[in-house]
C-alpha cells in the first residue's frame, strides 16, 4: 500500500478557503493522497487547533480529539463516520488499490463496523469478491447512516458482511443525497399535507380548470426553457403527454416514446438512444471546434447507465418511506446529466419529475405541478444547479475534437454519472415544490374564483357571450383594470362610457 501522508495543514484547498487553519482529513485527505480524479465534495472536513466544532456551507470543523491516525483505514473510518458514503471517491480509490491491499485493510478489524462497510462497498462497487471468509458472528448494521444521508427502507441483507444494504440505488446508478438543514426544513413543512388541504377546500370544477391551466402552462414553459416557440398543437400534444405522467412505468421503450412526442419532426434528429458522443455548448466560429458546457455520458455506457437508472427508479418507487421529492431529483437530474438522446432530454427530464411525484403519491391524480413554469421563473438558479454538476466534471473528462466537430471522449467517465451527489438538485427541486404549493396553485385558484365572479356580473348585467367575457377580462387584467382607448373604440365600442366605468369599478372590487 502507498505510504501516503494524509492529514495536511491547510488554509486553502483547491481554491476553497477554509474558515480557519486546520488539517484536511477524511475524503479530502484521501483524494489528495491518492491523486483521485473526482469532483470535490460539497463539504470538506478539517481538524482545527481550537476546541470548537461547527459547520459552514462548505466545511465541517472538528476538534483535535477527532484527529484520525495517519493510515488509510483511519481516514476511511473518519469519512464513513462523519461524512457519509461518497461512492465516486471510494470507487476511484478501489480502482487504484490492489485487492490484497484491501484485504489487509479489512482483516485489521474484520468484525469492526467500518471495516465491514469498506468490505461490502468494495465488493458492491467493484463487482468482485475478496478472498475473505463470510462473517458468522456479529449484529447486522445499516450501511448508510440515516442521520447523514437518505437511505432506502427497501433493504437487501448481506449475510456475508452482516450488513443491511440500505443504499438508495443499484451498482449501475446510485446518486447519494446528504441530509442538509435546508432539506430537513423543507420536509418539516409537510408540503403534501398542504396540497391535500388546498385541494379539499376547492370546488372540483375550479380544481379541474386549475389543473388544466397549469398543465398547459407547464408544457409551454418546458419549450421556453429550451429557447423554442413551438406551434400550439405541439405544446398541447406535449401537455397531453405530461397529463399521462405516472400511468406507465419508466422503461427504455417508454422514454423513446416520450422522445417521439417531443420531437415532432425527426427528419434532422437521430431518434432513440445516442450512438455517438454528445455535449451541450457552442462551436468555435472560426474552426467549428466544440466549446462544451456539459459533456454527456459516453454512448457506449448508455445501456448500463439507463438500466441502472430504471432499476433505481423501481427500487425507490417501491420504497413507500423514501421521500418523493428526493426520488424525483435523483431520477430526473440523473437522466438529464446522462443525456441519453440527441435531442429532447430537457423536456423528458422535467416530465420525469411529474412522473415520480405521481407514482409516489406525492400529489393527487389530476394535479400537475407546473415545474417547468417555476423553473422558467428561476432560470438562473436552475442553470446553476445543472452547472454544479457539469462544470466540475469538465476538468475530469479528457476529450478531443472528432472529425465531425463533436467531442471524442478519451477516458472512462461512467462513474461521474452514476455516483454523483444530488444534494443541490434536491434542494432546488424542493424550492420549486414549495413555490408551487404556497403560491402558484393558490394564486391560480384565486384568479379563477375572481374570474367566475366577474363573469357572473358580466353575464347578468350585459348578457355577454363567453368569448367576449374572456376577452374583456383579459384586457382588464393586462391594463390594471382600465380599458384602453383603443379597446373602447374597437372591441368594446358597444359599451357606453357609464357602462365601461361600472365594469372597471366592478373589476377593481373583485380582483383587488
Amino acid at each position: 500500500m502507498k505510504n501516503n501522508s494524509f492529514s495536511r495543514l491547510i488554509t486553502v484547498f483547491q481554491e476553497r478557503i477554509a474558515p480557519e487553519e486546520g488539517y484536511l482529513v477524511g475524503y479530502g485527505a484521501i483524494s489528495v493522497a491518492f491523486d483521485l480524479q473526482v469532483p470535490l465534495p460539497d463539504s470538506l472536513s478539517i481538524i482545527s487547533h481550537k476546541h470548537k466544532q461547527y459547520t459552514t456551507g462548505q466545511w465541517s470543523i472538528y476538534t483535535s480529539r477527532h484527529m484520525p491516525e495517519e493510515t488509510l483505514l483511519a481516514h476511511l473510518t473518519f469519512a464513513l463516520k462523519y461524512e457519509g458514503i461518497n461512492l465516486i471517491i471510494l470507487k476511484k480509490l478501489f480502482d487504484q488499490l490492489d485487492s490484497n491491499e484491501v484485504i489487509k485493510l479489512i482483516i485489521e478489524e474484520p468484525t469492526g463496523k467500518y471495516s465491514r462497510k469498506i468490505w461490502f462497498l468494495y465488493e458492491w462497487l467493484m463487482q468482485k469478491q475478496l478472498s475473505i471468509s463470510d462473517l458468522t458472528v456479529g449484529n447486522y448494521i445499516n450501511l448508510v447512516d440515516e442521520t447523514l444521508q437518505f437511505a432506502s427502507q427497501n433493504i437487501s441483507i448481506s449475510k456475508r458482511h452482516r450488513i443491511k444494504n440500505n443504499l438508495p440505488g443499484v451498482p449501475n446508478f446510485c446518486p447519494m443525497v446528504r441530509k442538509t438543514t435546508l432539506i430537513e426544513k423543507y420536509i418539516s413543512l409537510d408540503l403534501p399535507h398542504q396540497i391535500k388541504k388546498i385541494v379539499g377546500k376547492i370546488h372540483p370544477d375550479i380544481m379541474a380548470r386549475t389543473a388544466a391551466f397549469l398543465l398547459l402552462k407547464d408544457s409551454q414553459a418546458s419549450y421556453a426553457i429550451e429557447g423554442e416557440s413551438p406551434a400550439q398543437n405541439r405544446t398541447q400534444r406535449w401537455g397531453r403527454a405530461i397529463g399521462q405522467a405516472g400511468q406507465k412505468p419508466i422503461s427504455k421503450n417508454e422514454l423513446i416514446r416520450l422522445q417521439q412526442i417531443v420531437i415532432d419532426n425527426p427528419r434532422f434528429t437521430k431518434m432513440g438512444f445516442r450512438e455517438q458522443e454528445g455535449f451541450i455548448g457552442e462551436h468555435d466560429r472560426s474552426h467549428g471546434t466544440p466549446i462544451p458546457d456539459h459533456i454527456s455520458a459516453r454512448w457506449i455506457d448508455l445501456e448500463s447507465l439507463m438500466d441502472g437508472l430504471i432499476a433505481t427508479n423501481e427500487k425507490l418507487e417501491n420504497d413507500l418511506s423514501f421521500d418523493a421529492v428526493v426520488s424525483a431529483a435523483i431520477i430526473a437530474f440523473g437522466f438529464v446529466f446522462i443525456h441519453p438522446f440527441v435531442d429532447g432530454n430537457g423536456r423528458i427530464h422535467r416530465y420525469l419529475i411529474h412522473h415520480v411525484l405521481l407514482r409516489k403519491d406525492y400529489v393527487s391524480r389530476g394535479i400537475i405541478f407546473p415545474v417547468s413554469a417555476i423553473i422558467l421563473d428561476q432560470l438562473n438558479a436552475y442553470r446553476n444547479v445543472l452547472e454544479s454538476f457539469s462544470i466540475p466534471n469538465l476538468d475530469l473528462i479528457e476529450w478531443k475534437t472528432s472529425e465531425h466537430n463533436n467531442v471524442e471522449i478519451l477516458n472512462n467517465t461512467i462513474d461521474l454519472y452514476r455516483y454523483f451527489d444530488a444534494t443541490k438538485q434536491v434542494e432546488f427541486l424542493f424550492s420549486c415544490v414549495q413555490q408551487t404549493v404556497e403560491h402558484t396553485i393558490p394564486e391560480e385558484v384565486g384568479y379563477l374564483i375572481k374570474y367566475d365572479l366577474m363573469k357572473d356580473y358580466l353575464d347578468n348585467v350585459f348578457e355577454m357571450p363567453d368569448k367576449t367575457v374572456a376577452l374583456l377580462i383579459n384586457f382588464l387584467v393586462q391594463s390594471n383594470g382600465k380599458l384602453s382607448e383603443r379597446a373602447k373604440s374597437k372591441e368594446f365600442k358597444e359599451l357606453t362610457d357609464t357602462e365601461v366605468q361600472a365594469i372597471e369599478n366592478k373589476f377593481q372590487e373583485v380582483f383587488n
